[in-house]
């Protein structure tokens, strides 16, 4: 006979009482689950907010602002100004920083004002304040790449003629372009209000991105009609195996992942303004690398201006990154602009992408290590080592560049014919534009350090044989060959700090976690 305990039948319905309350607390935790995954997916349906009606005339972001307020936070960040190791967005003089720069553009509007350009939300006001406007007549091509310009070069295509219908937009704005790139910079000032902004990346009906400048549409079609092979730019190869019976439109050709890098492409990028009418022209008929693109300004006979102390007809580059770009291995792997300087974020269920564009190594976390696995203090490390030999490097080839200058100076001042010194005046043209290539590049070699080290060796054995061609040229002469002083002098004060005076080739990567961040941003040059 089993004997049962007073109070166990107690406890047994307290263990069924404890079971039921673990379910219920188990149902309770599913069920909250489930309606906080069903919450975030209705989060993620709104994207948006029609609040206002966006059109091509809303050229204001805030009005964008109004539907899209997290794209705006962002965007309105880059006001934000951050000096960090090679540049950054601190309106600091350049020809304060590196006193060769002075002797490089004498004789130019940047001999007289090369400030560092600041965030996107400046380019407008930062072209209205540059000293470069008041010792040369400036022409309104500049807002290409400085306003949103889109609307004004509709505006002047209807003036012009062209039929004022959505069927032809595009042949008005390309016609207003022709026009407004001719006007005189103060003129042209007066038909635009607000920096680039929404409107001029993004079709305000549907969102999707789009390219608008006629600089950049001409430039690609014309590279597409080249040679040059182009596999980061794999809608280009495709329509060139095609038949080819329209030209090549990146809105309707390119994918949207290239257009995350053409968008780009479309400011950061080289030009000149070619002709009587100003055209702002993209120099890619022969292909982006540094030599195809002076073949065609030599072939074009173009310069910038006559070197002051050289004689020399000389180049310079604007803000080359698109065509650094192309050459790099983030290029040749389908990584986009977009994809470093502009990473996708999430708030809540939505994913966007950041439009506080800067430098990724002030956003390491989300603009590296999406793809490279490494400690942040790694990766930095590594893209400053990159910085530094190419910084160090860029020095070098500035110092070769003065020396020419100088040699060629004491020539002519020596007796030294046109004629004899012709030779040494196309070695120092070519040895400016490489130079000036890289350093007017604003990633400081990132983009391709590679490519970057080839430009850089070659303009330094350029510069050195106009040098001698100068010294040559002096001892043709009679005269007696004096060696002006060497700008290598001036390297010491050019090296990063804490960065050696060693070979760039043999200083040691540095140690992770012991450098501080670095931006690679766009230079506002021509404009």
């Amino acid at each position: 006979m089993i004997n049962r305990l007073p109070n166990e039948p107690r406890f047994g319905w307290l263990k069924y009482l404890l079971i039921l309350l673990v379910f219920a607390a188990a149902g309770y935790g599913v069920m909250s689950l489930y309606q906080n995954i069903m919450l975030r997916k209705q989060e993620a349906l709104q994207t948006s907010f029609a609040i206002v009606k966006l059109t091509e005339e809303t050229l204001d972001p805030k009005e964008w602002g109004k539907n899209f307020p997290r794209q705006y936070d962002a965007y309105s960040r880059t006001v934000d100004v951050q000096r960090t190791r090679h540049g950054g967005s601190e309106a600091f003089q350049k020809l304060e920083s590196d006193p060769l720069l002075a002797t490089i553009f004498a004789g130019y509007a940047f001999g007289v004002d090369y400030r560092e350009e600041r965030g996107h939300a400046y380019m407008l006001r930062d072209q209205d304040m540059t000293e470069r406007l008041k010792v040369a007549k400036q022409p309104g091509a500049c807002l290409q790449c400085h306003a949103s310009a889109l609307q004004a070069y509709w505006d002047a295509g209807v003036k012009a003629g062209v039929a004022s219908d959505a069927a032809h937009r595009q042949e008005a704005v390309l016609k207003g372009f022709e026009y407004v790139c001719a006007m005189p910079y103060a003129g042209a000032r007066k038909l635009v209000q607000h920096p680039v902004g929404c409107v001029d990346c993004h079709n305000p009906e549907t969102m999707a991105l789009r390219v608008t400048r006629p600089g950049f549409l001409y430039g690609i079609r014309a590279l597409a009609k080249s040679d040059e092979a182009v596999p980061h730019l794999p809608s280009i190869e495709t329509w060139r195996k095609g038949e080819r019976k329209e030209e090549y439109d990146p809105n309707r050709d390119a994918s949207r992942q290239e257009l995350r890098s053409m968008a780009c492409g479309q400011c950061h990028v080289e030009y000149y303004f070619k002709g009587e009418g100003k055209l702002l022209t993209y120099p890619w008929k022969n292909g982006l690398k540094v030599e195809q693109i002076e073949k065609y300004y030599d072939d074009e006979a173009w310069a910038d201006w006559k070197h002051a102390l050289s004689g020399a007809d000389v180049l310079k580059a604007q803000h080359p990154e698109f065509e650094m770009w192309s050459q790099g291995i983030h290029a040749r792997s389908g990584v986009a602009c977009a994809d470093c300087h502009m990473p996708y974020i999430r708030e809540g269920a939505i994913k966007i992408s950041d439009h506080h564009v800067r430098s990724p190594l002030l956003n390491i976390s989300r603009a590296c290590q999406q793809c490279h696995n490494y400690a942040e203090a790694e990766i930095q490390a590594r893209a400053e080592a990159i910085q530094d030999r190419t910084s160090k490097l860029l020095a070098r080839a500035e110092a070769a560049t003065v020396d020419a200058i100088h040699a060629i100076q004491s020539a002519a001042g020596g007796g030294a014919t046109d004629e004899l010194l012709a030779a040494a005046r196309k070695l120092h043209r070519q040895a400016q534009w490489r130079t000036d290539f890289v350093a007017a590049e604003n990633s400081s070699g990132f983009h391709a350090p590679q490519e970057s080290a080839r430009i850089l060796g070659e303009a330094i054995d350029l510069a050195r044989q106009s040098q001698l061609a100068a010294v040559k040229a002096t001892g043709a002469t009679g005269a007696e060959v004096t060696e002006p002083a060497a700008a290598s002098s001036l390297l010491k004060g050019k090296e990063p700090a804490g960065s050696g005076g060693g070979s760039p080739a043999e200083d040691p990567a540095p140690a992770a976690g012991t450098r501080s961040p670095d931006a690679g941003a766009s230079d506002k040059t021509r404009g």
